[in-house]
């Protein structure tokens, strides 16, 4: 998807389906989220401004992405957003700036809540040792000088966010936070004007370290957890050697790159852009998309992604996707762009976090009002209602789904799965019967040629025909010679007719890959060097760990069977092989009924295919997979995508799905039992505003720490 780059302009009255242009998406850095409320509010609100389909917010990334008519400008889109009370900038204008600004600023302000609070602390220490009279004065009054300035500055990062939201006519969770530290504030100012014996100088400061602590914890795990993204895009190259039709070469940074451009690889650079081998033959690391660290062959004809190092000898290579159309641009958009999409749990903490500010003020008002009518005073009624108004803050809830889903999904992605979408993962956990389509998904999808009946001059010559050809069996020839070390032998005088082969000369003598005499070898070429004649067959073997993940998918308790428009016998074949029921010619309407049929009996199918007929059973089973080698449609319909040979990441899905869903219902439990303990203790007045605010932090670290254990799930 492009991005929107136009001027801003009003927006029109109405889009009708006559006059409705392709939507173009946009994106925006919003640190102003701070739970799923504010998520709810974004995804909720902005789709009801003209112009604007539909926008989707990661809360992890701080990002919004806006689905809009191109008529809209940024202009337009940054004013919606902060008519919702939220400041936001175009990523393409800064696409780390803001975020980089925002955790230095926590970072000053926790450091200078740090030295208050110890100095603070120290001055405090001596009053609760029991100093008196002048002596207690003095230490309330030069505690007051230290804090006030502290909270000030320290205080701002939660001010300026309850301010932003009041005067939006709205609320967050900064709101409360805000209330009680100024109420502490203001009456430890109170209580030291008036010379009385308690001040709370200590526990506002050290409920500000508290906060900007988790807030300064939670910019860290998200800025850790969204490194696999800036990773992948440091992988590729930042310039490419252009060569130009008289020969010369010269340096062009990435993003002036153009397809269609000539490029010579040295060995050990990256590449800057996708395209294909037009000379030369080499190895490359290939590992930041397949995950494979064992060296990939390639020769003319091979496609070779931004990213990958070529390890052995120079190649040409002719650009086809450049800067933001490469395949490692793509993932890595896709991954900033999957947000908290409106899944089970996400509904939850989003309903949560909106009954939060009316329920949290009432709250406080209430104790502050019960506990003035039991006759304990102002100052114990208020510093309550102030402990009332800091331990009740849901941000644990808030962090109990995006925290375990971007953890999950970072892992997958570091084993070749790429998750487009954060409710997937909770799909995923619920299917309970996989679907596989057989050409492309339990096979590779591609003719893979026997050679081990050639000798070194065959194959030698082999390989100089094959590289010449754009036919897939020349191709799968290629390949397979490359992968055995086979070096290419100069032939001369190549010619290739349609529907006959390839002929050529070597050292005088004529060879050819041609079409098999008779039609028993419907997949096979024969191999001629002057007299004699050898037939190369090919297959498109099954994927090798293909019965390896079928196991592993039992051991989740999920049975799995054929599901594929291939012919009978083929299907059959590998059905037997695999151990798995097969249906076979199944047309699209075929799969999706087979797919509404087991939905009718109360299962959760996952699909996992790559043709383009496979496209409607994707969008229709209950979660969806498909290979990086899938069409375009197949692609875009599924939940989720896996690169490379092996099928394993698929069982790793469901695998670390359903261990991250256990994780968010641990999340869930435990933010829902610290409430249900915490408020009580608060509103009873056990509790202090002090513990109150070590007791929220801790909350959110547990919630954090928890999801962290995902790390390791895709091992």
């Amino acid at each position: 998807m492009g991005r929107g780059r136009g001027s801003a302009v009003n927006a029109p009255a109405h889009l009708s389906p006559d006059d409705a242009r392709p939507l173009i998406s946009t994106r925006f850095t919003v640190p102003g989220m701070k739970c799923a409320g504010c998520i709810g509010k974004i995804e909720r609100e902005l789709p009801k401004v003209a112009g604007i389909a539909a926008a989707r917010a990661n809360f992890s990334a701080k990002r919004v992405a806006i689905s809009h008519d191109p008529a809209l400008g940024e202009d337009t889109l940054t004013a919606a957003l902060l008519a919702l009370g939220f400041e936001a900038q175009p990523v393409a204008d800064n696409p780390m700036g803001v975020e980089v600004e925002e955790r230095k600023r926590l970072n000053r302000a926790l450091g200078v809540a740090g030295f208050g609070m110890m100095n603070v602390m120290l001055l405090s220490v001596s009053v609760w040792s029991g100093a008196d009279g002048a002596t207690r004065e003095l230490f309330h009054w030069l505690s007051a000088l230290i804090a006030l300035p502290v909270i000030a500055y320290s205080g701002r990062p939660f001010f300026a966010s309850a301010w932003m939201a009041l005067s939006h006519r709205r609320t967050n969770m900064d709101v409360p936070i805000s209330i009680g530290v100024i109420l502490a504030t203001c009456l430890s100012l109170y209580e030291t004007i008036t010379g009385g014996a308690h001040a709370y100088f200590d526990s506002a400061v050290m409920l500000l370290f508290f906060l900007l602590a988790g807030r300064a914890l939670d910019a860290e795990m998200r800025t850790r957890t969204r490194a696999g993204i800036g990773a992948l895009l440091g992988r590729m190259g930042k310039s490419a050697s252009v060569i130009a039709p008289d020969g010369t070469t010269r340096r062009i940074a990435a993003k002036d790159l153009e397809p269609g451009m000539l490029v010579l690889v040295a060995a050990g650079e990256a590449l800057a852009a996708d395209g294909e081998v037009v000379g030369g033959i080499s190895a490359i690391d290939n590992a930041m998309l397949t995950g494979e660290s064992a060296p990939e062959p390639v020769g003319p004809g091979s496609a070779v992604h931004a990213g990958a190092i070529n390890l052995s000898t120079p190649i040409r290579v002719t650009l086809t996707r450049v800067a933001e159309d490469t395949a490692i641009a793509e993932i890595a958009r896709l991954m900033d762009e999957a947000g908290q999409s409106r899944s089970h749990y996400v509904r939850i903490a989003d309903r949560a976090s909106r009954l939060y500010a009316p329920v949290v003020h009432s709250l406080a008002a209430l104790a502050f009002v019960g506990w003035m009518i039991a006759g304990v005073g102002v100052h114990q009624s208020l510093t309550i209602a102030i402990a009332v108004l800091i331990i009740t803050c849901p941000c644990a809830m808030g962090l109990a789904v995006p925290a375990a889903q971007v953890v999950a999904s970072g892992a997958l992605l570091r084993r070749g799965l790429l998750v487009k979408d954060g409710s997937a993962l909770e799909r995923l956990a619920e299917v309970d019967i996989a679907l596989l389509d057989k050409t492309g998904t339990l096979t590779l999808g591609e003719p893979r040629a026997d050679v081990s009946a050639l000798g070194a001059e065959a194959r030698a010559i082999a390989l100089g025909l094959a590289q010449a050809s754009r036919h897939p069996l020349s191709r799968g020839l290629a390949a397979a010679l490359l992968r055995e070390g086979a070096q290419p032998a100069a032939i001369d005088h190549i010619r290739e007719d349609s529907g006959i082969g390839l002929t050529g000369t070597w050292q005088g003598v004529a060879v050819a890959l041609e079409k098999p005499d008779g039609e028993a070898q419907a997949l096979a070429t024969t191999l001629r060097i002057g007299d004699t004649a050898q037939t190369i067959t090919f297959a498109d073997p099954l994927r090798s760990d293909a019965a390896a993940t079928l196991a592993a998918l039992r051991a989740e308790g999920m049975t799995a069977s054929i599901l594929s428009g291939d012919r009978a016998a083929p299907v059959d074949t590998i059905g037997r092989a695999l151990g798995l029921t097969a249906q076979a010619e199944a047309t699209p309407q075929a799969k999706l009924a087979a797919l509404e049929a087991l939905k009718a009996q109360g299962l959760r199918p996952l699909m996992v295919g790559d043709g383009l007929n496979d496209g409607p059973a994707l969008a229709a089973a209950h979660a969806s997979i498909a290979p990086g080698t899938a069409s375009d449609a197949s692609q875009q319909a599924a939940d989720a995508v896996f690169i490379g040979e092996g099928l394993m990441p698929v069982a790793l899905a469901v695998r670390v799905a359903k261990a991250t869903m256990r994780i968010v219902r641990q999340n869930f439990g435990f933010s829902i039992a610290y409430n249900l303990l915490a408020v009580p203790l608060a509103v009873f007045g056990l509790v202090t505003p002090l513990i109150a605010a070590i007791a929220m932090s801790v909350s959110s670290l547990v919630v954090v720490a928890n999801s962290l254990r995902l790390a390791g799930a895709a091992r």
